[in-house]
């Protein structure tokens, strides 16, 4: 591989620097100034950081090159710049979550997954921002990250400062949290491949909650290949979260074969009644690129997934209510008007409302687990609607089509928890990006990454990258 200039280091793909560093050709330390640099020269106009931690991340770059100097490589991660969303946990650094009132909130400890990543020798540049709590409003008195396709373009929710720099060339991977679509979403409106595994599959230990039972933590990342050299090194069972699955950990990267060819479900009324015509074209044409690799798209009816996204709001609701208590309704005025909403919301329902939702939500899972034991892969966009403006999406809390377009293609596979990969899949007439999404079953992380590999073999979309 040609050494490349500092100027074309920050949109190599994660196994690509890495290669670079285990080979000498680059250091950890020349590639992680690099990053910086291009940090601190578009970071004023992205606004994708909460947190920049320069200082820390060239010691780690310089261990990293003290370690393979003496012979040790600790795997695909080692010395190469990555960034967290920030409300995992970070000793060295604030952990703000996207609110006021934790702003200046110093963990000693660092979340499971952050530790994990260290442990496998990453370099941490910093802490991205994201929206009050990992709902869907950033804070009023906070930056909002900006999209840089196109400043005018939604960035998403809620990872969009992940999604943002991961899309810029700041870092080469990151990692965002998914309780409704917030991997998926500014993965999609970003133009990355964003990675919400399985419920329970990566542990959620010192990460600030928006709803535990909905959370998810995962990789958004330049390509497929990519998500699972991260999801190697942070998945697995964590004792410090009890809910965290006992499941093996399988070699993602040195897996993304697919055996046989996959059966790949679509409901085509889903698509026509809820999205609109660029997320149609686009899924069309990702069938055809399907088809094309020899697998077999079946037609499917999905199980309620309208109505499952309408319940998700209460549902989230409940929880948050929960998490937020001890500041809630208390310093309520410290609050941003989407986040306190929510809460609200939960706090308005009765224990038999609730008791109403978690049966649904039962009853929907196991009608998905029906579904996806006739299929391999249900195809579903990033969300319904392509590359929305700023400005449609201020409409979001009054737009039922719109809400319906945004949540019922994310919302729902957080309700049952399965595994999603979100691939970009083409380009609006403006050139900003669209994606697909495949969902898998229980667990079936190497299916997923494996299937977003093949795509991108045969399509370019995830090589593409801003004109900053």
């Amino acid at each position: 591989m040609t050494t490349p200039t500092s100027t074309e280091i920050p949109f190599l793909e994660l196994h690509e620097a890495s290669t670079l560093i285990r080979s000498r050709q680059l250091s950890s330390r020349e590639v992680t100034e690099a990053m910086l640099e291009r940090i601190e020269r578009l970071e004023p106009r992205l606004q994708a950081f909460a947190t920049v931690m320069a200082e820390s991340a060239l010691a780690e770059a310089d261990r990293a090159d003290a370690l393979l100097s003496r012979g040790n490589w600790l795997g695909d991660l080692h010395g190469v710049p990555v960034a967290v969303k920030d409300l995992a946990n970070t000793h060295d650094a604030p952990t703000g979550a996207g609110t006021t009132i934790h702003a200046d909130f110093r963990p000693d400890f660092d979340a499971t997954v952050v530790a994990r990543l260290r442990t496998a020798g990453a370099v941490i540049l910093g802490k991205l921002r994201l929206t009050e709590g990992a709902f869907t409003g950033h804070h009023p008195d906070l930056p909002t990250p900006v999209n840089p396709w196109d400043a005018d373009t939604w960035s998403g929710v809620s990872s969009s400062g992940s999604g943002v720099a991961t899309a810029a060339g700041l870092c080469f991977a990151s990692l965002g949290s998914d309780t409704g679509g917030s991997i998926r979403l500014p993965s999609s409106a970003n133009g990355v491949t964003g990675l919400k595994p399985t419920w329970g599959r990566v542990s959620r230990h010192g990460i600030f909650a928006l709803a535990p039972s909905l959370d998810h933590i995962g990789p958004m990342t330049r390509s497929s290949r990519d998500a699972a050299i991260v999801l190697r090194a942070i998945a697995g069972h964590d004792p410090a979260d009890p809910t965290s699955s006992l499941e093996p950990v399988p070699d993602y990267p040195n897996e993304l074969h697919v055996d046989r060819a996959p059966v790949v479900g679509f409901d085509r009324t889903l698509a026509e009644e809820h999205f609109d015509d660029a997320t149609n074209a686009m899924l069309e044409d990702t069938i055809t690129k399907v088809t094309g690799l020899g697998w077999r798209v079946l037609e499917v009816e999905t199980p309620g997934f309208e109505a499952a996204a309408k319940e998700w709001t209460a549902l989230c609701g409940v929880e948050t209510a929960g998490v937020h208590s001890e500041t809630y309704p208390a310093r309520a005025d410290e609050y941003g008007p989407d986040l306190s909403g929510l809460i609200d919301i939960g706090r308005g329902l009765s224990a038999v409302d609730y008791h109403r939702l978690l049966e649904s939500r039962r009853d929907f899972t196991g009608r998905m687990r029906t579904l996806m034991a006739d299929i391999d892969l249900l195809l579903l966009p990033g969300f319904g609607v392509g590359s929305p403006t700023i400005a449609q999406m201020a409409n979001l809390g009054s737009d039922q089509k719109l809400f319906a377009a945004v949540t019922v293609p994310t919302a729902p596979i957080d309700n049952c928890g399965m595994p999603s990969i979100t691939l970009p899949a083409g380009f609006t007439d403006r050139g900003t990006p669209l994606a697909a999404q495949f969902v898998g079953g229980d667990f079936a992380e190497p299916l997923v990454l494996a299937a977003g590999h093949a795509f991108q073999q045969v399509t370019d979309h995830h090589t593409r990258h801003p004109a900053l």
